[in-house]
């Protein structure tokens, strides 16, 4: 006799260990899910830490067969969202569950009767917990590891959601591969440079890297742009000056100043872009784990990054063109700086290959420079949304 499900509120600490360690039970035989590490997800996960807690409010939910766990799913509302996207929804995140429909069916309900009875109008995700931090369920490019701050899923995941009554497509998410290699041979890449390079002259775009011994204030120049000018794009919501700072301190840690670039219009801040070594890399090979002691897998992420490198590509997760500037070259401007910059590179470093995303379906202007550049969409991520009428 199957042993029914139960869905639980997150009340205890032991429950909380549990909702943590999840992850790494349900992944324990798949070699492409790349761990966190333990800190990090613990911080995530504690409202009194993470400063996205500040402006959200919502719960944890363990799935369970009789005494075993089966799945997690958070449900909340992002108030901030709600504020400036004018909208009235909520979200789930944190979701990963077996391959059980009952299971999945259970706690996607779940969260949905948790954001009605806040009397909101839907629910969307998977979130964990905006469009700043990692979003979507992967849906397509499952035979390669993810790149740092992107979401991994099985293959079955997909088939789970879709078959719960409510939960339908809203929008496609595309990361894209680019060889470093081959940047130099090609023709077509080598005629989209000089393209560029003469725009540059005609529009009076400068691109500069960050200067390392302006750290801070660099870092307060993409402070300033990053907000504006992502306001328009689907989802998006503001970072706070508190998330920012987060943000900023972290990318103190792992920037690496020579994939740093921003671009100026006639002397003034219009751009920037951001590339980041892969760290899923060596976190891959560390592995952290609960009951692994932190100071080791810092240690050997440490050793797999810096002295045995195992790092072979590189992430683009950050590019923004302030409002006014956009749609006159600067774009292509910023992507011309980092392949030359990067291919120079990697032929120290031996990084091979380079991702550029998530891209929006709907964005059609980075579609085309993403292919004037030879890369080609590798990863599909999808968001979901279900109405919560009084007839669903």
């Amino acid at each position: 006799m199957t042993i029914p499900v139960s869905v639980r509120q997150v009340e205890t600490k032991a429950d909380l260990n549990t909702l943590l360690r999840f992850p790494w039970i349900l992944y324990k035989d798949n070699p492409h899910w790349v761990p966190p590490l333990v800190s990090l997800q613990r911080h995530k996960l504690d409202k009194q830490k993470n400063p996205s807690w500040k402006h959200m409010q919502g719960d944890y939910f363990v799935a369970w067969r009789g005494d075993r766990p089966v799945g997690t799913i958070a449900a909340f509302i992002n108030h901030r969202h709600n504020e400036f996207r004018h909208e009235h929804i909520g979200f789930f995140g944190l979701f990963e569950v077996y391959d059980d429909q009952e299971a999945a069916s259970a706690l996607l309900n779940t969260a949905a009767d948790y954001v009605r009875a806040l009397g909101y109008d839907a629910i969307r995700g998977p979130a964990s917990f905006s469009t700043n931090d990692e979003c979507g369920l992967l849906i397509e490019g499952f035979d390669q590891p993810p790149v740092i701050l992107m979401p991994y899923n099985c293959p079955y995941m997909q088939p789970l959601i879709e078959n719960t009554p409510g939960f339908e497509k809203v929008m496609d998410l595309y990361s894209y591969h680019f060889t470093l290699q081959g940047f130099q041979t090609s023709d077509k890449l080598q005629q989209t440079l000089r393209v560029t390079h003469k725009n540059n002259e005609r529009r009076h775009i400068i691109v500069r890297l960050l200067n390392r011994k302006r750290l801070r204030d660099d870092l307060l120049i993409f402070k300033e742009i990053y907000n504006r000018a992502w306001e328009d794009n689907w989802g998006f919501v503001p970072l706070s000056n508190e998330e920012l700072d987060a943000m900023v301190k972290d990318l103190g840690q792992f920037v690496e100043p020579r994939l740093a670039f921003f671009a100026e219009v006639e002397g003034v801040p219009a751009a920037f872009l951001m590339a980041f070594p892969d760290m899923n890399q060596p976190l891959h090979h560390a592995y952290p784990r609960p009951g692994k002691p932190e100071l080791l897998s810092m240690a050997q992420v440490f050793y797999h990054w810096k002295i045995r490198s195992k790092i072979t590509r590189v992430r683009i997760p950050l590019m923004g063109v302030q409002e006014g500037y956009r749609g006159i070259g600067v774009e292509a401007a910023l992507f011309a700086e980092f392949f030359q910059q990067a291919t120079q590179l990697s032929q120290k470093h031996g990084w091979q290959s380079a991702d550029g995303g998530w891209v929006l379906e709907t964005n059609a202007p980075m579609q085309r420079l993403v292919d004037a550049f030879g890369g080609r969409a590798y990863k599909r991520y999808r968001m979901y949304q279900r109405s919560l009428s009084a007839t669903t």
